[in-house]
């Protein structure tokens, strides 16, 4: 599309005096001007347009040269559009064009997200350069400077407010040892503990013969009690042992097999001899 404005020496179309139309005007041109003109369309036509003006009104010679202006225009930029091989939109936006997203949250979620004094809803937007805000629905508006970014500050918010699954896998940090397991944080601010026995898939005398605070573990969730209490194993997610080979026993030399004699035919009777 292109703005189109208008410039009247009198104030007026119809005082006489001398009348300029212009071609993608600037903001001097508009603040100044008698006319803000702005015509979008295609090599086809008109698609959409909306005018201001300043004056009382303008003529119908006026607003047939603003708009042959206009469609000269268009064309020009259409034509540098497929110069650059932007002959058809893009199928999507580009990942480095500002974005804005929505997304929504369970209410008991939102202070996670706000945290202390709003802690760590600003340390969110600092590391990824979005704006947030979140009303006490839960509705969440991210405006964000790229895609890149938007989908950052997304998957934080998602790591935030999602609870652990039974069943699935997660790579967590040791947190603190304890004698009987180690605690292990899934998710950011949800920790698990994996017990002593779900630690290996042999005897374990003491917790730090496997794991040290601060090691990077990989845990399967096997379940979540009524008080909120996080059950891991990392036991689960070894291979199992194979099972020791049977001994084979040896093989028996088969025994020569014994030679029966044939039986002999019985012997043909002789034919009488005649005299």
């Amino acid at each position: 599309g292109i703005a189109m404005g208008l410039i009247s020496e009198k104030g007026s179309v119809k005082e006489g005096g001398k009348i300029k139309i212009l071609s993608d005007i600037t903001g001097t041109e508009d603040h100044l001007g008698d006319m803000d003109f702005k015509v979008t369309g295609t090599a086809e036509g008109i698609t959409a347009f909306q005018m201001d003006i300043k004056i009382r009104g303008i003529t119908p010679e006026l607003m047939r040269e603003a708009l042959e202006q206009a469609r000269q225009g268009r064309l020009h930029i259409l034509g540098k559009m497929a110069e650059l091989g932007l002959a058809a939109p893009r199928p999507k936006v580009s990942e480095k064009a500002p974005t804005m997203i929505k997304m929504r949250i369970p209410t008991n979620k939102i202070r996670d997200v706000i945290g202390s004094g709003g802690s760590v809803i600003k340390g969110m937007q600092s590391q990824t350069g979005c704006t947030i805000n979140i009303d006490d629905d839960g509705n969440i508006d991210i405006a964000a400077p790229s895609g890149k970014a938007a989908a950052v500050c997304r998957r934080m918010i998602e790591e935030l407010t999602a609870e652990p699954e039974p069943g699935r896998k997660y790579k967590g940090k040791v947190k603190t040892i304890q004698p009987f397991g180690a605690f292990v944080e899934i998710l950011p601010g949800r920790d698990g503990l994996v017990h002593i026995s779900e630690l290996a898939d042999h005897r374990v005398e003491k917790v730090e013969d496997v794991v040290h605070v601060g090691d990077e573990v990989e845990v399967l969730c096997l379940g979540v009690d009524p008080k909120g209490k996080v059950k891991l194993s990392m036991k689960a997610l070894l291979p199992p042992k194979a099972a020791p080979a049977a001994a084979e026993a040896p093989a028996a030399e088969a025994a020569p097999a014994a030679e029966t004699p044939a039986a002999e035919a019985p012997a043909a009777p002789e034919a009488p001899v005649e005299g």
